[in-house]
């Protein structure tokens, strides 16, 4: 078996990656191998960092779990060739291994210690944990500390149990693409796994077997300390696991369904939310100028009512967590209630919604109009209890931030009127409305320009004539990106800001086309305008905001 396999003169010479040292040893020239001494006195290429990074990993050859903790990474070279890196005074130690487990030619390279750890920690940050599942051999369990349980790449690959196995690597990739939400769905012939990334569903894995998908679902259970033997009710649950040396709580939804039972994880990660905090402002959250400053100016009125509306997932809480971070000076008391608290805001006073024990929103906002508070947000106006009472509030002197779902900034008034609060008071109570979109931006690594087909621009509502002023741009797809042509959102909005004509027409119960004519004339753009100078400006695609806006 060739073990080493030493570069030759002639394949060296024209590679400045390889020193123009003494090729090999007596062993290797006459085919044998080489012993422990000749291995350390070899002057083989020494690898820069540089040069590492711009290898190709050969993880199918010789898998993280296996390399990591023998301090060596496999690497392919521009030929194809197969490398293995170690560090000079582990080398001898490690060739009757790699003899024994590679099986294959390889050459055996240098690198320096740190080189070599710090080319095994990019590549841990980013490799998925489920892509090496079967492609390893058992030698030791996941770690727990404290009674939570530890997810690490290596330990995953190395976990005996193969419903352990896969369960912690959905649950370490997620984490790691930064998912909002796992979906685990049983089918007839086995479990479908999905991720919610940037707001979209995408199939990760499908898993055969319908036991597989049983026990994964009693694995996701018993994490989550939920009862295995009941699976015809829905459950609730929740567990946390340790990545990185950070804690992440995965919030559980079990459901029956008619091939056994389907899982949903959101996963929250307080201490990265907490972070985050500490920098999210509007202009972070992309919204446009003018927008913007109106917002901070109706932020700042003494009473009244800032709402932001829009579908789940839109970015209400996080708009409205931008607005109390600007605003939260110290010198007024905030309160907010929640379902539930998200982020963890300093010097305010945040109460998470509690159901079972009786406290709802409606509960919980009469108790904080005792509180003595100048500024209050809402979480959600879900009833006609709690949205009478938020509008009181505004009326007595509070400033109250708030959100309700609804498709825009005209169909927020009608919720409104809908649950029973009168119209002469929502009017004089609310200052303006916000309804926001989170729209995918196009991969800044993967971007090149685009023409959308006739067909699109004329499903987009866009004549071939007006096309020529839009920057038409997508993604091909590519490793920043997860193969998606998209990285990272952008909030669009558009903004309802009430005079008195509006005021008038809403009391006088005037039709909507009526009350949009009028919120156009005073300014409001809607989310469709918004959405297509993204467009314009080559930082989406019609396909991304025909999929989250409506075509006018």
């Amino acid at each position: 078996m060739n073990t080493v396999a030493m570069p030759n003169p002639e394949s060296t010479s024209h590679n400045p990656a390889w020193p123009q040292e003494r090729r090999g040893t007596r062993a290797d020239r006459r085919g044998g191998k080489p012993d422990r001494r000749a291995v350390e006195r070899a002057e083989l290429p020494v690898l820069s960092l540089d040069r590492l990074k711009d290898l190709e990993p050969a993880f199918d050859i010789l898998p993280y779990a296996e390399a990591a903790p023998r301090h060596c990474i496999a690497l392919y070279d521009t030929n194809g060739r197969l490398l293995l890196v170690a560090d000079r005074s582990t080398a001898s130690s490690l060739m009757p291994w790699a003899d024994a487990y590679l099986r294959c030619p390889f050459t055996l390279c240098f690198a320096r210690a740190d080189d070599i750890t710090a080319i095994l920690g990019q590549h841990g940050e980013t490799m998925r944990a489920m892509d090496a599942l079967p492609s390893y051999a058992p030698t030791q369990q996941a770690g727990m500390v404290e009674g939570v349980e530890v997810l690490r790449l290596d330990t995953i690959q190395m976990e005996e149990s193969p419903i352990v196995r896969l369960t912690n690597s959905t649950l370490y990739d997620a984490y790691k693409a930064r998912v909002s939400d796992i979906h685990l769905e049983s089918t007839a012939d086995g479990l479908r796994v999905k991720y919610r990334l940037d707001g979209v569903l995408t199939t990760i894995a499908e898993p055969k077997g319908v036991q597989t998908a049983e026990q994964v679902i009693s694995r996701i259970k018993v994490m989550a300390e939920l009862d295995i033997a009941e699976r015809r009710i829905p459950q609730d649950g929740r567990f946390k696991v340790s990545v990185n040396g950070r804690d992440v709580d995965f919030r559980v939804s079990i459901m029956p369904s008619i091939h056994g039972e389907d899982a949903v994880l959101r996963i929250l990660d307080k201490q990265a939310l907490t972070d985050q905090v500490t920098t999210l402002t509007l202009d972070s959250l992309g919204l446009e100028g003018e927008i913007k400053q109106v917002v901070r100016r109706l932020a700042r009125e003494p009473y009244g009512m800032l709402l932001v509306t829009g579908p789940t997932g839109s970015g209400k809480t996080t708009t409205l967590y931008g607005v109390l971070s600007e605003v939260n000076t110290g010198n007024d008391k905030i309160i907010t209630i929640e379902d539930p608290v998200e982020y963890q805001l300093p010097d305010v006073l945040q109460i998470p919604v509690n159901e079972k024990k009786g406290l709802s929103f409606a509960r919980g906002l009469r108790s904080i109009l005792r509180h003595d508070p100048d500024k209050i947000m809402v979480g959600e106006i879900r009833d006609p209890e709690t949205a009478q009472i938020a509008v009181q509030s505004a009326l007595t002197g509070h400033l109250v931030f708030t959100t309700v779902h609804a498709n825009n900034a005209l169909d927020a008034i009608n919720r409104f009127l809908h649950m029973g609060v009168e119209p002469q008071s929502f009017v004089n109570a609310i200052n303006g409305i916000l309804a926001q979109r989170l729209v995918r931006t196009i991969c800044p690594h993967c971007s090149e320009p685009a023409q959308p087909s006739e067909e699109l621009l004329n499903d987009s509502g866009i004549s071939l004539l007006s096309a020529r002023q839009y920057n038409f741009r997508k993604g091909k797809g590519c490793s920043h990106c997860r193969g998606t042509g998209y990285k990272g959102r952008k909030a669009i909005a558009e903004l309802l800001h009430l005079n008195d004509d509006l005021r008038e027409l809403i009391i006088a119960a005037a039709p909507l086309r009526r009350l949009r004519e009028e919120a156009e004339r005073a300014g409001m753009r809607q989310l469709r305008d918004a959405a297509l100078d993204m467009v314009k400006r080559g930082e989406s695609t019609l396909e991304e905001i025909n999929r989250v806006t409506f075509v006018a």
